[in-house]
């Protein structure tokens, strides 16, 4: 029987079967272009080339995911006058541009003004839209479709189905965009200007790495050529967060922003050492910055002896305190250490060509550049201004007790210093023990020498961890830039976690930011979320609880067990379900639970590691948890996620970002008593 011409759903199928042709033809359009003609030598033809090769990957078509999502009808034109009878326009709203032969647009790219509505409009302020439609898919195709008249009074407000189903949909694979789902608290933040920074406080399922990931892709909209010149760099917590959230921005067609941690930045040095706690904690305190600038214009010393140069039959004299004045002025004028030591020579030279001018001759640039050149020039910068490598200066301030004393006197006191020397002093900057926390000093250093390279725009994930030099390193990368800062500071799991967004703010230069809160749940259950709250007045008392907002209540039960094949049974109940389920344990749990599920015969797959429709299950070390969601999520023994941390506190935190990684249902297991905030 064939299907009426009239029926929606075989013109919405339609409309969808002629865009993908038209995004073919587009691509076929761009790979069809020939270069050789407009390209004037090699260079020049690799980068349209290579321009050309990105700009064709992101038009690819993938068959399972939609090219639109939604649809407006609005009453007026767009930028009309809207005068009476003007008629209005359907635009198809979907994850990129696509037009036809003509250049007529099929689907506009959800981050246009015009797909804005989408998100936005709602009964009490329609936006002057009239339907708004969403789809419905399986594997790619139209399978159902929802309207809401928001121009007519008579219809009730509802909640869309449609929308529900897709944020509840079960997920196997990296992290997917949430285009199709934004929220209108969501897209507010997501379209902020580049010009500003933003700080997004954010409880677990809110969103808040969604949205600073779709903020990164709407201002390369709006912004790209700009940030074609600067450059966009999205910073994670490790390499397993960021490998899940790897596929959403060329999903969205944008294949050039950066990934890296706060580690891969500052890799200067080798990190094969660990710190004590208590010496992370002073190495990541914002003090450290002063004593490394003392330790480091220590080097400079004044001029006793005047610096004399010869140029044939002559000999120029620039006496010891007039060489003082020209240090001083450099010192004063707070510029780098390394530009202040190349500006020396050039201002010696300078007070040179001073005295051959009043003496009658004429010299020029080449002349001071020459007398810049000079051997006695040369000798006195490098007594007054030595040349400083970073790693050198601080494995200096790591070993030689006297040497921090003399620059940490009145910034750390003397159980500080003693906490952060190091105890067997390292021979040179290759056989040094560098931990995490020597890095970030070192990348200090650098910057104190030579300007950091900054980036237009950053984002930073997880930024709760960081400490405070942490924070310094990742500001330098935006300091002509803008950046979102995403955290959450009941996940703070490191004993130097912050405190307050505004200090945090501080320490990264952006104290102008504005602090926005999420606080609606879309992915956690309520009840997964409400029994998590109960450890929040322990971790971050005044914190907002997250209000989950999701129809589907989910499953949640605590199980007793007695042993690892307990929790195993647990795991093949949670794999019964759809969707990835994670097995999250204490670290030091780990290789018995890896036993016992190799000895049960189930598969298993680590942290960042891409599951399939065969290997569903994934085995968690609680420390590796934070950022990552499963669909299930068997929590191991909560008594021994506590006991791995260094204090109760951060314990505490640790155990509930664990238990905050499930978006449809939640089994604790335990032997031991429950901690009491959860019994």
């Amino acid at each position: 029987m064939s299907t009426p011409v009239d029926d929606p759903l075989s013109r919405e199928r339609s409309h969808l079967a002629e865009s993908r042709s038209a995004l073919r033809a587009m691509r076929e359009d761009v790979e069809a272009l020939d270069i050789t003609d407009v390209t004037a030598n090699w260079v020049n033809a690799e980068v349209l080339a290579r321009q050309i090769e990105e700009r064709v990957k992101s038009l690819a078509d993938l068959s399972d995911t939609p090219l639109f999502f939604g649809r407006l009808d609005y009453l007026h034109a767009p930028g009309s006058d809207r005068a009476e009878g003007a008629e209005g326009e359907r635009f198809y709203i979907g994850r990129r541009h696509v037009h036809d032969h003509d250049g007529d647009p099929m689907v506009i790219d959800w981050r246009a003004p015009v797909s804005q509505p989408f998100y936005r409009a709602s009964k009490k302020d329609p936006m002057d839209i009239a339907l708004r439609r969403r789809f419905g898919y399986t594997r790619g195709d139209i399978t159902a479709y929802e309207d809401e008249h928001l121009s007519d009074p008579s219809e009730a407000a509802r909640t869309s189905k449609l929308l529900q189903r897709e944020i509840e949909r079960p997920r196997v694979g990296p992290m997917r965009d949430i285009v199709a789902t934004i929220q209108p608290e969501q897209d507010e933040i997501v379209r902020s200007g580049l010009a500003g920074s933003v700080c997004v406080q954010g409880g677990p399922g809110t969103g808040k790495t969604a949205v600073g990931l779709h903020r990164v892709a709407y201002l390369l909209y709006a912004h790209r050529e700009r940030l074609a010149r600067t450059g966009t760099l999205v910073i994670g917590p490790n390499r397993s967060f960021l490998h899940y959230i790897e596929q959403v921005l060329p999903a969205l067609g944008e294949l050039t922003v950066q990934q890296a941690t706060v580690e891969d930045l500052v890799a200067h040095v080798e990190i094969r050492g660990t710190d004590e706690a208590a010496a992370a904690i002073v190495k990541g305190d914002a003090r450290m910055a002063e004593v490394l600038r003392r330790a480091l214009y220590s080097h400079v010393t004044m001029p006793t002896e005047p610096v004399v140069v010869v140029r044939g039959s002559r000999r120029w004299r620039v006496p010891a305190y007039e060489l003082e004045d020209i240090v001083r002025e450099l010192l004063d004028r707070d510029i780098r250490y390394g530009a202040a030591r190349e500006a020396l020579p050039q201002r010696i030279a300078h007070a040179v060509l001073v005295q051959m001018e009043r003496s009658g001759e004429a010299p020029d640039d080449r002349v001071q550049d020459a007398v810049a050149r000079n051997s006695a020039v040369k000798a006195a910068v490098k007594a007054i201004w030595p040349a400083v490598e970073p790693a050198k200066l601080v494995l200096r301030l790591l070993s030689d007790a006297e040497f921090l004393a003399g620059h940490a006197e009145g910034i750390l006191d003397a159980d500080e210093q003693k906490a952060i020397l190091w105890a067997r002093p390292a021979r040179s900057v290759k056989s040094a023990r560098w931990s995490a926390a020597d890095a970030v000093l070192v990348d200090e250093a650098t910057d104190l020498i030579q300007r950091t390279h900054s980036l237009g725009h950053v984002v930073l994930d997880e930024a709760q961890d960081l400490s405070p030099m942490q924070y310094r390193a990742v500001g330098r990368r935006c300091t002509t830039g803008s950046a979102t800062v995403l955290g959450d500071l009941a996940q703070g799991t490191t004993p130097w976690a912050t405190r307050s967004w505004r200090e945090a703010l501080r320490h990264l230069g952006k104290q102008e930011a504005v602090i926005e809160e999420l606080t609606a749940g879309f992915r956690v259950p309520t009840d997964v979320i409400t029994y998590a709250s109960r450890l929040l007045p322990d971790i971050a008392p005044g914190l907002t609880p997250v209000v989950s907002i999701r129809e589907n209540p989910g499953h949640f039960e605590i199980r007793p067990v007695s042993g690892a094949a307990d929790v195993v049974d647990a795991c093949r109940d949670a794999l019964r379900h759809e969707g990835s389920t994670g097995l999250i344990a204490a670290d030091a749990r780990i290789p018995e639970l890896a036993g016992a599920l190799e000895q049960a015969g189930i598969p298993y797959l680590g942290p960042g590691e891409e599951t399939t429709g065969e290997t569903r299950l994934t085995l968690v070390p609680a420390s590796l948890a934070k950022g990552l969601e499963y669909d299930h999520v068997v929590l191991d023994e909560p008594r021994a996620v506590i006991d791995g941390e260094p204090d109760e506190r951060t314990g505490l935190r640790r155990l509930y970002v664990a238990l905050t990684r499930a978006v449809s249902g939640l089994t604790v297991t335990h032997t031991a008593p429950l901690p009491p905030q959860l019994a």
